[in-house]
C-alpha cells in the first residue's frame, strides 16, 4: 500500500498527531497548543486532513488550516476576511477577499482568549451561512 493511501485509511487525528510528533520542534509544540486551543474553544470540533497533508479544523463548514513552515505555523481562516478581530491577530494574508492567516513565529506568544474568540466568530459565521441557504427543489 502506498503512503497516500494508508494516509487516507488513518483518522485525521492520528496524522495531525504524527504531523506534530514529526515537526519535534517549536513548530510541533506550537501546534498542538493552537489544536488544543481550538479544542477547548469547541468541544465538537471536526479534524480532517486534506490538500496533501494539510490539518483542518471543521464545524458546519472549514474554521481553520493549520500550515508549519520554517520559519511559522499558519493558522489560515478560510472566511476570516468576515471575522472581527478586536486583538488584531491576524497578521498574514490581508489582501485577498475571503482568506486572513495569523503566523505565529518562534518564541511568539498568542492571546488564547483572542484566539477562541475566532474560533468561535468562524464558527457562528459557518452557522449562519448553513441556515441561510435555500433548500433545492427537487
Amino acid at each position: 500500500m502506498n503512503r497516500s493511501a494508508s494516509a487516507e485509511a488513518q483518522p485525521a487525528s492520528e496524522l495531525i498527531d504524527q504531523r506534530i510528533a514529526d515537526l519535534a520542534d517549536w513548530r510541533g509544540a506550537t501546534l498542538s497548543r493552537m489544536r488544543q486551543l481550538i479544542h477547548e474553544a469547541d468541544p465538537e470540533v471536526t479534524e480532517e486532513w486534506k490538500w496533501m497533508g494539510t490539518p483542518v479544523w471543521s464545524h458546519d463548514g472549514i474554521l481553520c488550516t493549520g500550515e508549519s513552515y520554517k520559519s511559522v505555523v499558519k493558522l489560515t481562516f478560510l472566511k476570516g476576511a468576515s471575522l472581527p478581530d478586536p486583538a488584531k491577530l491576524f497578521n498574514s494574508s490581508l489582501d485577498g477577499n475571503a482568506r486572513r492567516a495569523i503566523d505565529i513565529r518562534e518564541g511568539e506568544e498568542l492571546d488564547a482568549d483572542a484566539f477562541k474568540a475566532l474560533i468561535h466568530a468562524a464558527i457562528a459565521l459557518n452557522t449562519s451561512s448553513k441556515k441561510s441557504k435555500p433548500k433545492r427543489a427537487r
